[in-house]
């Protein structure tokens, strides 16, 4: 089985390259993070993070456009999003053809990443 924190360390840097105002979702971090359809890692990686960490979080999305999270996380991660400029729909949905990230390469980050949260 493979290192949990070397794994997480390179979920970490693809989500810190989602620019402001832009988001992604988990599967598209996962592919970036070199690790194919383990979108689920993503969140489970994103869960760890610690309060404060710089890691942007908030822009990752399930494929739906929707957030994932539930009660006080959600309207935080609502609350951030807005913030960099971000417009739900009405039912709180991110339109993806307007706001998904789209970076000009998408071959995997390289397995030496070591960011931190």
């Amino acid at each position: 089985m493979k290192d949990p924190s070397l794994l997480h360390a390179r979920i970490f840097a693809a989500v810190r390259k989602i620019p402001s105002g832009r988001v992604a979702t988990y599967g598209q971090i996962a592919r970036l993070a070199g690790l194919g359809n383990h979108a689920r890692l993503v969140g489970y990686a994103l869960h760890t993070l610690p309060g404060g960490s710089r890691v942007p979080w908030h822009r990752v999305l399930n494929v739906r456009g929707k957030i994932s999270l539930q009660g006080a996380g959600a309207r935080r991660q609502l609350s951030l999003l807005r913030r960099e400029g971000v417009r739900p729909a009405a039912n709180g949905t991110i339109d993806l053809s307007l706001y998904q990230w789209r970076p000009s390469s998408t071959r995997a980050l390289p397995r030496h990443n070591k960011g931190l949260p």
